[in-house]
């Protein structure tokens, strides 16, 4: 196809809006009883994914974040924006093999495949005056200088390997300042306390409604599936933070009403699922939809694009401007679980939490092929939850669809051996 008749296509024909189209379809249509507020949701990613509606950006510098690490109350104190780049679409998974190897990360290809679409990738965000690339990943750090090469100007966050020693902490409050440097270039503006605390409480408030979310899953009946949160937290990347914050709360709002009526957003006696590893991010929702598809719950995650993003709030001891960046830096190195640590006791202590507080039955891990770091923590991982008697069931896929069916047969027999494992112990019990 020509790149003329490319430009004339309509967006919402394209493969990437067709594949989220595919996918949101799924979402909202194969399933009953969805939150009359999740309506803001399904039409937010209708119109961004496959409308290719341009979001309502303010006047102010763009700036992308590669990854959770890099502190966006800092973006936002210096008035510019921040926008996570991460993607889940495999059309630009394709994008992205073209110049990265085979056995790449489906996520880092991805990422890649849509900043070389700069004109047409979705979210269609506008100019990014400049990409945050935080250390966190091997080959996100190698794809830096393939995003300097597309033309964006990017800034190396380093990241500690490993979180436990003050030497640690203090290289990494030293990143996050030449970051706060970086950014006052960018914008011309100077970091004040006002600036800084009032971008703190925009998150504190988002944090808040989240967290209660959180908290309205921990105990059955269910009252909301786990499909419809992943896609919320989704939002929330690309999303104006008031506008999702408002949204998040009308959620809240009709949980806790549903959690008065004992309603349950579930079958009677669904297998409770705690989901961990690579993120799902759309329209990559594969596995938490097979999940609920065969008649589980996802309860709660570990992952990157869900509640690992909201941290409790930075603990500042004294409310001076270096002193709050240097609290901002300990709130997203301190409670990080992400597997590119060098140890990671902190993750599965997490996992073991988790699945407690959540009455989970069992445990999905998920793994992009490609991602060393999952792929290596999953044996440490399976080890933990066997000797606590917890089952865990271990799938390496990547973004390709051809996988839908081995997947759901797995899956349906991970859940139906969960199912008769409960009916064992009651039956021990009486």
């Amino acid at each position: 196809m020509t790149a003329a008749n490319t430009e004339s296509q309509p967006f919402n024909r394209s493969r990437q809006a067709r594949e989220a189209e595919v996918m949101l379809d799924h979402l909202v249509d194969d399933f009953s009883d969805n939150p009359a507020a999740m309506a803001y949701f399904y039409d937010l990613f209708r119109r961004v994914y496959i409308q290719g509606e341009r979001l309502d950006q303010p006047d102010a510098p763009q700036v992308g974040m590669t990854c959770i690490q890099a502190p966006e109350e800092l973006i936002r104190a210096f008035g510019a924006t921040p926008v996570r780049l991460c993607n889940g679409a495999y059309h630009y998974d394709q994008v992205g093999a073209d110049f990265m190897p085979a056995k790449s990360c489906s996520l880092v290809k991805a990422t890649l495949g849509r900043l070389h679409d700069q004109d047409n990738g979705v979210p269609r965000v506008g100019k990014l005056d400049l990409i945050v690339n935080p250390s966190t990943c091997d080959q996100k750090k190698k794809a830096g200088v393939m995003m300097e090469e597309m033309g964006y100007p990017v800034h190396d966050l380093e990241f500690p390997n490993v979180k436990e020693s003050e030497a640690a902490r203090v290289y990494w409050q030293r990143s996050v300042r030449d970051f706060a440097v970086r950014l006052g270039k960018l914008t011309g503006k100077r970091l004040t306390r006002k600036r800084l605390n009032d971008a703190m409480a925009l998150t504190r408030r988002a944090q808040a409604a989240f967290r209660a979310i959180h908290n309205l899953r921990r105990k059955g009946p269910s009252v909301v599936l786990g499909k419809d949160i992943f896609l919320v937290t989704n939002a929330y990347f690309f999303d104006d933070l008031a506008r999702w914050t408002e949204a998040a709360e009308a959620l809240v709002a009709e949980l806790r009403a549903r959690e008065a009526a004992g309603f349950n957003a579930a079958q009677k006696k669904a297998p409770r699922i705690l989901f961990t590893g690579s993120p799902p991010i759309f329209p990559n929702l594969k596995l938490p939809l097979l999940i609920e598809e065969a008649g589980g719950v996802v309860v709660a995650d570990e992952t990157c694009s869900a509640n690992r993003m909201l941290y409790d709030m930075p603990v500042v001891d004294e409310w001076l401007v270096d002193h709050m960046v240097d609290s901002l830096a300990d709130h997203y190195l301190k409670p990080c679980t992400c597997p590119i640590f060098t140890r990671n006791d902190d993750r599965r202590r997490r996992l073991l939490d988790l699945v407690r507080d959540f009455d989970a039955d069992g445990v999905v891990y998920q793994a992009f092929s490609g991602c060393q770091v999952y792929e290596m923590e999953q044996r440490s991982v399976a080890k933990t939850l066997n000797e606590a008697g917890i089952p865990m069931l271990y799938i390496e896929t990547d973004y390709s669809p051809d996988d839908m069916g081995q997947l759901s047969t797995r899956i349906e027999a991970f859940l139906e051996s969960i199912k008769t494992r409960k009916r064992q112990r009651a039956g021990g019990q009486a």
